[in-house]
């Protein structure tokens, strides 16, 4: 089987392959063109992950706000915890700071639909949770509290 055949049928044998070709320096036989991509794509991994967990995060948040009547020991523990692996993400990877806005403005749409979804809200009712951020960056990433002043 060909290195070109074994990255379409059995990627992770692919991927083992090239790294020992790396690492042997045999740079004639390293599948150059897919060996970039999927270098770029573990980047845009990096970044998948901060908005998957900013999404979290602020559905989280959101549920806080509008639903103070089911806040729990769970919630607070969810927020706490995503807050840090935030941080550390951010700390890894300092070059993501330039997406952060994006990141944000795409996580909030999902975190938004998500505490919709999981306060029960009807569509009549969606209304209820605002469709921009009540949250600004610095407390969603920094604070140690649960609620924050509305931004407006």
């Amino acid at each position: 089987m060909t290195e070109n055949s074994a990255y379409d049928t059995d990627f992770y044998g692919w991927t083992i392959a090239q790294a020992a070709l790396l690492r042997d320096r045999n740079g004639a036989a390293i599948d150059w063109e897919r060996l970039a991509d999927e270098i770029e794509s573990m980047g845009r991994q990096e970044r998948k992950e901060l908005v998957n967990r900013l999404r979290i995060l602020l559905g989280h948040l959101l549920k806080w706000r509008y639903q103070p009547d089911r806040q729990s020991r769970s919630w607070m523990t969810t927020i706490r915890v995503q807050r840090l692996e935030i941080r550390k993400l951010l700390t890894k990877n300092p070059s993501l700071q330039p997406v952060i806005s994006e990141a944000f403005a795409e996580a909030y749409e999902l975190g938004r639909l998500l505490a919709i979804d999981e306060m029960g809200l009807e569509d009549y009712e969606e209304n209820l949770v605002p469709s921009a951020s009540p949250f600004d960056w610095e407390f969603v990433i920094n604070s140690d509290q649960f609620d924050a002043p509305d931004l407006s």
